[in-house]
């Protein structure tokens, strides 16, 4: 491949390579993994777990983007009991309209939505009292003895998060009083957790996990955006519940990251108030514009980069290159700066985009969503080689795009690339 030599701020020089074409980038890319039979994956439609088409019952009513905190719990609940099922994906409210058709089925427009047997049940708690009755619980059920406390526990630590969170303090006493709150109730969580000799609440992944699931990730993910609180460094039974579940494919094929969720988050919740510390700016930075892991020990996952996750994040980029590339005038280089920055995660190899290309590298590196678009190592690594290509625009290296929005998510409308994700 043929090299040339650029130069830094600092006119050190460089080996740079010019960026492979699309040809060469497509032969580079694997084949998809099966969205049907394969690993839990957030592109799927269909999932049969061995068995015809036939047995399907259930149809999941979900949000496009894998936002939605109860779609994720009814979601892995149907994949931890490997339920056969149909999935439909829903407009939510912060990035667009809901379908017509949805509403016609569901007035309020509530997700998750799910039909069994052509019986449709709104409400994630009742969903999942719905299956147990139909399919069995996934260990002790929803309303077993052993689970309505550690229920009860999870609303009182989401009432703590909120508090914390999604209300503005007036003082540094306020916000210290908060942070003590919250810490009192994740506290409170260890203890139920060092009930037992495994990681989990009871013997064995159970529904008593599943319902902390969807908002202790969000927690660990906004609380460290916004508040610089290391979640699960702060509490080690956490930390290692949080271990135990990403050894679970079905867990990591729903899980999500800090960038992802400290983003989604605002529209859904009505605001999220940062700290606005030293340490919390660095770290929401940090977070938003690499490099990744953000601190060492890593507090986003445990589970280490798949051998094949640039590969992956390449293939996702390929299936979609005709709406990105749509998004750019013709004449604006991001094509071939595209190009440079998948050359990069393939590759390694340092390309330099056409000049002023920073900022389009940027606002893309800004709008990769885990796991809508892809795994939380494959979005890293995506989003590293967008950020290192962009460092090397020779005319404007450190422009950012517009902040993202905060009060809702149409940037993020998902419409243009429903015809290349069937």
């Amino acid at each position: 491949m043929m090299r040339l030599m650029s130069r830094d701020s600092s006119s050190t020089p460089w080996p740079v390579d010019l960026p492979l074409d699309w040809g060469a980038l497509q032969r580079l890319a694997p084949i998809e993994a099966d969205r049907v039979e394969g690993p839990t994956n957030s592109q799927s439609t269909l999932r049969l777990f061995g068995q015809p088409e036939t047995s399907v019952r259930v149809t999941l009513y979900r949000d496009h983007h894998a936002w939605c905190p109860y779609c994720q719990k009814v979601w892995l609940w149907l994949e931890e009991r490997q339920v056969p099922y149909r999935i439909r994906k829903v407009t939510m409210f912060c990035y667009g309209e809901k379908e017509s058709w949805y509403r016609q089925r569901v007035p309020s427009g509530m997700l998750p939505a799910l039909e069994i047997d052509g019986q449709l049940v709104t409400e994630s708690d009742h969903i999942l009292e719905a299956l147990e009755a139909n399919f069995g619980p996934l260990g002790p059920g929803m309303n077993d003895p052993a689970v309505l406390p550690l229920r009860r526990l999870e609303r009182l630590i989401f009432r703590s998060w909120c508090q914390w969170l999604c209300e503005p303090s007036r003082s540094i006493e306020q916000e210290s009083r908060r942070r003590d709150g919250y810490r009192r109730a994740a506290k409170d969580m260890e203890t139920a957790l060092q009930q037992t000799q495994g990681p989990f609440f009871l013997d064995g992944f159970s529904t008593a996990d599943l319902v902390f699931v969807p908002y202790l990730e969000r927690m660990a993910a906004s609380l460290l955006y916004y508040k610089a609180y290391a979640l699960r460094q702060e509490h080690p039974a956490i930390d290692r519940w949080f271990q135990a579940l990403e050894q679970r494919a079905t867990y990591l094929g729903t899980q999500s990251d800090s960038h992802t969720h400290a983003h989604d988050l605002p529209p859904q919740m009505g605001g999220c108030y940062p700290s606005g510390t030293t340490e919390q700016q660095a770290i929401a930075r940090r977070i938003d514009q690499g490099p990744w892991p953000v601190q060492l020990p890593d507090p986003e996952t445990s589970a280490a980069a798949p051998d094949d996750a640039a590969a992956v994040a390449l293939a996702r980029v390929l299936r979609h290159r005709s709406v990105l590339l749509e998004r750019h005038p013709a004449n604006s280089g991001f094509d071939q700066a595209l190009r440079a920055a998948l050359t990069r995660l393939i590759q390694g190899s340092a390309c330099v985009p056409p000049p002023g290309c920073a900022v389009r590298l940027r606002d893309l590196r800004d709008h990769i969503s885990v796991p809508r678009d892809m795994p939380l190592h494959s979005a890293r690594l995506l989003r590293q080689a967008l950020e290192d290509t962009a460092r090397l625009d020779p005319l404007s290296p450190d422009e950012q795009p517009p902040a993202i929005p905060q009060h809702h998510r149409r940037d993020q409308d998902p419409r243009p690339f429903l015809t290349t994700s069937r």
